[in-house]
């Protein structure tokens, strides 16, 4: 029997590990956070989606932080190589390992959630908490977002190869290829918007008085405990962080 988490946990347990995470500062624990949420998505049956989510968003981000710090970092004092202005310093390699590591442990904290959520459970959840609905609609259209744009593309790039469109190996003909799939797209997401707004307007969402819902989501008494426990431990983690970074005789 597996242990089924109330969307309340699952949210609350990535922003505490993401918010502790930022507040420790210390790479080694970016790491070992980073690896912990890559394995639980494996063991979870979506790393296929999660990691090439991450790697799409962490690639271009992580590369322009060893650039950006690795080659012109202005606190440097240990010179490894130089190339005219450029300069590449132990302290900015090391400024730009820790935020990329912190980094790529916040995304793919938060990347696992999203894709291990029910979306529906979510809404209940917020429901039943008496959360006006426009937060929780907007809440599971961002959760939903990436793959509703990941199938409007396969089902276009579908129909374009079936009237004969050839998609070739080099990267000037994908680039070509996406550029064509935009218009197709961005037209397909925009009626979907209309066809979700007048089926949000059909059920009466902005209609005022209480809401009900069939589906209920269990919370358990020992979850409820463990957020609570959470918010604490992340509440003093952020403080000992502010209180250890305050600069000396600040106050006096």
């Amino acid at each position: 029997m597996t242990l089924r988490l109330h969307p309340f946990t699952a949210l609350t347990a990535a922003v505490c590990t993401a918010v502790v995470t930022t507040a420790a500062s210390s790479w080694p624990l970016s790491v070992a956070v980073a690896l912990a949420a890559a394995a639980l998505a494996v063991r979870g049956g979506v790393a296929g989606r999660v990691l090439p989510a991450a790697a799409v968003i962490l690639v271009p981000l992580c590369l322009s932080l060893l650039v950006l710090h690795g080659l012109f970092f202005p606190e440097g004092h240990t010179v490894l190589a130089q190339w005219g202005p450029a300069r590449v310093t132990a302290e900015g390699l090391g400024f730009a390992l820790e935020l990329g590591t912190r980094t790529t442990a916040c995304v793919l904290v938060f990347l696992l959630f999203s894709f291990t959520v029910s979306v529906p459970d979510l809404l209940s959840a917020l429901s039943a908490r008496r959360i006006p609905p426009q937060f929780g609609f907007i809440l599971a259209s961002t959760l939903t977002l990436l793959p509703a744009v990941a199938g409007s593309l396969d089902r276009i790039r579908q129909a374009q190869e079936t009237r004969g469109m050839v998609v070739r190996g080099g990267l000037l003909s994908r680039l070509g290829t996406l550029r064509l799939q935009m218009v197709p797209l961005v037209l397909a997401l925009m009626d979907d918007a209309g066809s979700r707004a007048q089926a949000l307007d059909a059920r009466g969402f902005g209609s005022p008085g209480p809401r009900t819902s069939y589906r209920e989501v269990a919370d358990p008494a020992a979850q409820r405990r463990f957020r609570a426990a959470a918010l604490v431990l992340t509440a003093a983690a952020v403080v000992a962080r502010l209180v250890v970074s305050w600069p000396a005789g600040a106050g006096s």
